[in-house]
C-alpha cells in the first residue's frame, strides 16, 4: 500500500484512500475528466481520471474511500496520480483516512486544560471553563482543522493551532506586563471555536450550511456570548471584540485583540511557509 507522504514520481500507486475532493471537468478538446483530491492520514495529492469517466463516476461520492490503482505524474512542479482503476473501498472508514496530527493529540489536550487554568479573573475562567470542560466541543478540536485548505489543515490542527495561539500569547503577555493576560488567553482559546460549527470532520472537511453562510468567526461569536452571558458587560465586550477582529488588523481596537491577531497570522505562517535544512 502506497502511503501519500511516499509517492514519488513515475511511481505505481495502489492503496486505499479518502476522496476529499471530487470534480466533473473538461478537456479543452470537451472530453469529461475527474478532477480529485485524495487523502490519507499521511498527507494529501491531487489526482485525475481521464479514462472511463462515464463508467468511473457514478462508483464513489466525494468523502467516500477508494481503492487507487495508477502512476504518480508531476504536472506544473506538482505530484497527482494519472488514476488507472478506481472502485469503492466500503470496509475503509474514511474519517480514519483523512490527514491526521503528527503531535500526540493527549499531550496538547492537556498543555490546553493547564492554559486554561492559568485564567485569574473569575468571569473569564468561567465562560472559558464552560467551553474547556465541553466533551463534544473537545471531540471536534481533535477532529477538525484550523482551516481547511491551509494552516493546520488536518484532523487535530484545530486543537495544535489553539493550543500554539495561546502559549505565544500566554509567553507575549509576560513580556509586555501592560497587556491583561487573563483576557488575552481567554480570547486566545475562543477565538477559533466557530470552527466547531461552521466545518464538518473529514476526509473532506466540509462546510456546514451554517458555516458556508456566516463563517467561523460569526459563529463563534455567536457560541462565545451565549456561554458568557453572566460576564460582566464591559469584559464581555472586550472579550467579543478580540475573537471577532483575529482576521482583521484594522478592526482590532485593543491591544490585546491587535496582539492576537498577530499571534494567529504568526502561527499560521510557522506551520505553512517552507524552512531550509
Amino acid at each position: 500500500m502506497s502511503a501519500i507522504a511516499e509517492l514519488a514520481e513515475e511511481r505505481v500507486v495502489e492503496g486505499i484512500y479518502a476522496v476529499a475532493r471530487k470534480r466533473r471537468l473538461r478537456t479543452r478538446g470537451g472530453a469529461p475528466y475527474l478532477a480529485l483530491e485524495l487523502v490519507d492520514s499521511s498527507g494529501r495529492i491531487d489526482a485525475r481520471v481521464w479514462h472511463d469517466v462515464e463508467l468511473l463516476e457514478p462508483r464513489f461520492a466525494e468523502g467516500d474511500a477508494v481503492r487507487v490503482l495508477g502512476r504518480v505524474e508531476r504536472f506544473r512542479d506538482r505530484l497527482q496520480v494519472d488514476v488507472r482503476t478506481l472502485e469503492p473501498a466500503p470496509d475503509a472508514d474514511p474519517i480514519a483516512l483523512a490527514p491526521a496530527l503528527r503531535r500526540d493529540a493527549d499531550e496538547l489536550d492537556g498543555f490546553l486544560e493547564f492554559l486554561a487554568a492559568e485564567i485569574v479573573h473569575p468571569g473569564l475562567r468561567a465562560t472559558v471553563a464552560r467551553f474547556v470542560d465541553d466533551t463534544d466541543l473537545r471531540r471536534l478540536l481533535r477532529a477538525l482543522p484550523a482551516t481547511p485548505d491551509g494552516h493546520h489543515g488536518y484532523a487535530g490542527g484545530l486543537l495544535e493551532h489553539t493550543v500554539g495561539v495561546t502559549t505565544m500569547c500566554r509567553e507575549t503577555a509576560q513580556l509586555h506586563p501592560r497587556l491583561r493576560p487573563d483576557l488575552l488567553l481567554a480570547a486566545a482559546i475562543l477565538h477559533d471555536v466557530g470552527r466547531t460549527v461552521e466545518l464538518l470532520p473529514g476526509p473532506a472537511f466540509a462546510q456546514t450550511p451554517e458555516g458556508r453562510l456566516l463563517g467561523h468567526v460569526h459563529l463563534g461569536l455567536r457560541l462565545v456570548e451565549a456561554r458568557a452571558a453572566t460576564l460582566e458587560s464591559d469584559v464581555r465586550t472586550e472579550l467579543l471584540h478580540a475573537v471577532g477582529s483575529h482576521h482583521d488588523a484594522r478592526a482590532a481596537r485593543t491591544a490585546e485583540a491587535s496582539v492576537l491577531y498577530h499571534v494567529n497570522q504568526l502561527n499560521a505562517v510557522a506551520a505553512t511557509r517552507p524552512v531550509s535544512d
